[in-house]
């Protein structure tokens, strides 16, 4: 009696040890979206909870290799699993890479900020694609000496302020300017009224405190100096232009976001990121606003130094 043999039993047991193999690719997957929808209940001790905050939208990254973990794995538990992340990470950070929900129209005041970077050999390099973008107001921060020093520059911005390593420098005339105590010890923010062709606007220059891994509370009580800064002022048109030392997404910003919009958020598309300058993995500077509609926002890559720069349009 012939027996007849099939591959049957081999194919059960691959597929079980393919299933028990995408095991450990399930619960990794299950870990990152968990991190993600849950990231803001990380206690911030020792700023753990600012550090994950900041990072949210780059844990992202995990999705593709998980994705293709779970390939080479052939599991379609895996696969499936890799949706929980790749909705989660789409609810929380997707909606910046969509159209923006405002923008467009004529703009009636171009800004720009800029963390020059101390020691930079060359700061007049550095603002001149901020210049042929048409930027009407530069804010500075780690401004050396007298500020940058180019070919018609001063004469393109002939109305400046400055106070210690921050400066303002403005196409229209600055009718009144002053320190702002952010709590540093020594001022490194600036309150400036510019006479624009449609009205008075109010700008802020600010260079927040630093923020490092374990150590965040320096940069803490500065970004909150500003905002009670910012909440009594009574200024109907405001922007913020500065390196804030402080992600979008961290929970530490919700003092200043409760006050202001964020023109990238609203008019730009992308994260906008602009630290370290060679491959941009978080965003320190930004361009906050109130009783303006934004047109316009992104980001200009510029010479010798370390921060990318962000511009916004607005219309009044």
């Amino acid at each position: 009696m012939t027996e007849i043999m099939t591959d049957e039993p081999a194919r059960a047991d691959a597929g079980r040890s393919g299933d028990r193999r995408g095991l450990v690719v399930v619960l990794l997957a299950v870990l990152l979206a968990l991190l993600l929808v849950g990231h803001r209940v990380i206690p911030n001790v020792h700023g753990l909870g600012s550090l994950v905050d900041s990072a949210s939208p780059l844990l992202g990254l995990g999705v593709p290799l998980l994705a293709l973990a779970a390939l080479l794995r052939r599991s379609r538990r895996a696969l499936l699993a890799v949706l929980l992340p790749t909705i989660a990470w789409g609810l929380l950070h997707g909606g910046a890479w969509l159209p923006p929900a405002t923008g467009g129209g004529p703009t009636g005041i171009r800004v720009a900020s800029q963390n020059l970077r101390a020691g930079n050999p060359d700061p007049g390099a550095t603002l001149t694609p901020l210049v042929e973008a048409g930027a009407d107001l530069i804010g500075l921060q780690e401004v050396d000496g007298g500020g940058p020093a180019a070919p018609g520059l001063r004469e393109r911005y002939p109305h400046r302020a400055a106070v210690s390593t921050v400066a303002l420098w403005s196409r229209y005339p600055i009718r009144d300017s002053t320190g702002v105590d952010t709590g540093l010890g020594w001022t490194r923010a600036l309150r400036a009224v510019v006479a624009t062709p449609r009205g008075d606007l109010v700008v802020y220059v600010a260079h927040l405190g630093s923020a490092r891994a374990g150590d965040t509370a320096t940069r803490d009580d500065s970004l909150r100096s500003l905002a009670r800064t910012v909440r009594a002022d009574r200024a109907d048109r405001l922007v913020v232009l500065g390196d804030l030392n402080t992600a979008t997404t961290d929970r530490v910003f919700r003092p200043l976001t409760d006050l202001l919009r964020d023109a990238q958020a609203d008019a730009g598309q992308g994260f906008g990121f602009t630290w370290p300058s060679p491959v941009p993995l978080t965003r320190p500077d930004h361009v906050l606003y109130r009783g303006l509609t934004p047109t316009t926002a992104g980001v200009l890559r510029t010479p010798d130094s370390d921060h990318r720069a962000v511009t916004a349009g607005f219309r009044w």
